[in-house]
C-alpha cells in the first residue's frame, strides 16, 4: 500500500500540469457546492428569523369562551421542565380603539412582563425614541402608529375597550419591531395594565415560547411533548410550522433546488476526474506494464489510481474550502442593502463545509474505480510488446 501511494505520487508529479487541472476542477465543484449551499442556508435563516425569530414559536392559547387561561403560573413552570423550551412568556391581548385629539384608531393592546417578553420579541432593543416600561399605566407605541396620531413622548392616550370602559395611558416610548403591521397596530403595555383594561383579573389570553436555533424545525414534535406536559384539554398548543405551510413549501423548494445543483455539480466533477485517470492509465500503461512484469500484483496497480483520487481529492478539496468561503464572505461584502446590511446575512455551517469537502474526496476516489480497475487487466507482456 505504501509503494502504490509512493508510485502515485510520482505520477501527480510527473504530470504538474494535469494534476494542476485536475484539482482546479474539483475545487471548482467544491466551492460552488459550498456557496450555493451556504447561500441557500444563510437566506433560509435569514427568512426564519425575519418570520419567526421574534415572535412566538410555539403558543398555547385557551379554547373556552372566555379565551382565559387561568393558574398560568403553574402552567409556564410545567412547561419549562421541557428542555428544548428556551425563552418563555405570557401575554394578555385584546384589540380596543384609542383616541386622542380628536382621532380614534383599532388597536391590539399586548400586555408583557417586559423581562420576560424581551427574550423573544427584543422589544428593548427596538425602542428608538424613550424608554421601556417600568410602571402600570405606561404604553410604547409602534412609530408608523406614533405617525398617524402625531403622537409625542408624554402624551397620555385614551383606550376603550369592548365593554366601553375608558382607560388613560402615557406614552412611554417608540418602538420599531422592522414589520410594519406590528408598528402599526399594537400598543404594548405591561400585563397588569393589560389585565386591568380588559377585566382579565389575573388571567391571560396565551403562553408563548420560543426554542433553540437547533431545533426551529423540530418545534412539531416539541409542541406533541408541551401537550403531554400541560395535559389540559381546554388548552390549545399551536407551532409556527403549522401557521405557515406555505413558507416552509418554500424553504423546502429552495434545500431541493440547492441539492440538484450540488448533485449535478459533483456528477460532473466525477466523471472528469474519471476521465482524465482514464487517460492517465494509457499514459503510464508501459509504467505499469513494467511494474506488473517486476511483480507487482494487480491489486497494487489498482491501488496506484485509487491513491491518485484521493490524493486529487484532498488538494481539490482544500482549495475548493477556500475559494467557497472566500466566495461567499465577498457576496456579502458587494451584495449590500440601502442601509449597508448583507442582502444575505453570513451563516457559516462549519459542518456543512466539512462534508462538501469529504464529499469531493469520497468523490474522488470513487472516480478512481473505474481507471483503477482498467489498469488491473492490463496484461504487462502486450503492453511492453506493443510499446
Amino acid at each position: 500500500m505504501v509503494f502504490s501511494a509512493k508510485v502515485a505520487m510520482r505520477f501527480l508529479k510527473s504530470g504538474k500540469s494535469q494534476t494542476i487541472f485536475i484539482a482546479l476542477g474539483i475545487a471548482i465543484g467544491v466551492s460552488v457546492q459550498i456557496f450555493i449551499g451556504l447561500l441557500i442556508q444563510g437566506l433560509q435563516q435569514s427568512l426564519v428569523n425575519k418570520t419567526i425569530g421574534n415572535s412566538s414559536q410555539i403558543t398555547v392559547t385557551s379554547m373556552k369562551d372566555d379565551k382565559l387561561i387561568g393558574n398560568w403560573e403553574d402552567i409556564v413552570d410545567k412547561i419549562s421542565s421541557e428542555k428544548r423550551i428556551e425563552k418563555i412568556s405570557v401575554a394578555a391581548d385584546s384589540s380596543g380603539f384609542v383616541r386622542h385629539d380628536g382621532k380614534s384608531e383599532p388597536v391590539l393592546v399586548r400586555g408583557f412582563l417586559p423581562d420576560k417578553a424581551d427574550g423573544i420579541y427584543n422589544i428593548k432593543e427596538n425602542i428608538i425614541e424613550g424608554e421601556a416600561l417600568n410602571g402600570d399605566g405606561q404604553v410604547l407605541i409602534g412609530k408608523e402608529f406614533r405617525d398617524k396620531l402625531e403622537l409625542k413622548l408624554g402624551d397620555e392616550i385614551e383606550i376603550v375597550n369592548f365593554e366601553g370602559k375608558k382607560s388613560t395611558l402615557k406614552v412611554k416610548g417608540f418602538y420599531d419591531l422592522k414589520v410594519s403591521s406590528i408598528n402599526k397596530s399594537w400598543l404594548i403595555v405591561n400585563l397588569k395594565t393589560s389585565q386591568d383594561i380588559f377585566g382579565f383579573q389575573n388571567k391571560v389570553t396565551g403562553i408563548e415560547m420560543q426554542v433553540a436555533d437547533s431545533d426551529v424545525f423540530d418545534t412539531v414534535d416539541i409542541t406533541k411533548s408541551v401537550e403531554s406536559i400541560i395535559n389540559n384539554e381546554n388548552l390549545k398548543v399551536e407551532d409556527w410550522q403549522s401557521q405557515n405551510a406555505q413558507l416552509l413549501s418554500g424553504l423546502s423548494g429552495q434545500s431541493m433546488s440547492s441539492i440538484m445543483i450540488q448533485v449535478f455539480v459533483l456528477v460532473s466533477v466525477i466523471l472528469g476526474i474519471a476521465s482524465v485517470l482514464a487517460i492517465t492509465v494509457m499514459q503510464k500503461s508501459k509504467q505499469i506494464g513494467i511494474l506488473k512484469a517486476m511483480g507487482v500484483k494487480d491489486r497494487s496497480s489498482s491501488l496506484i489510481f485509487m491513491f491518485q483520487g484521493f490524493f486529487l481529492g484532498i488538494l481539490g478539496a482544500i482549495i475548493g474550502v477556500v475559494l467557497g468561503v472566500g466566495l461567499i464572505v465577498m457576496f456579502s461584502k458587494f451584495a449590500l442593502n440601502p442601509d449597508g446590511t448583507p442582502v444575505v446575512p453570513i451563516y457559516m455551517n462549519y459542518g456543512f463545509i466539512a462534508f462538501s469537502g469529504l464529499i469531493a474526496v469520497i468523490s474522488a476516489v470513487a472516480a478512481s474505480l473505474i481507471p483503477a480497475r482498467k489498469s488491473s487487466k492490463l496484461n504487462p507482456i502486450e503492453v511492453i510488446r506493443n510499446g
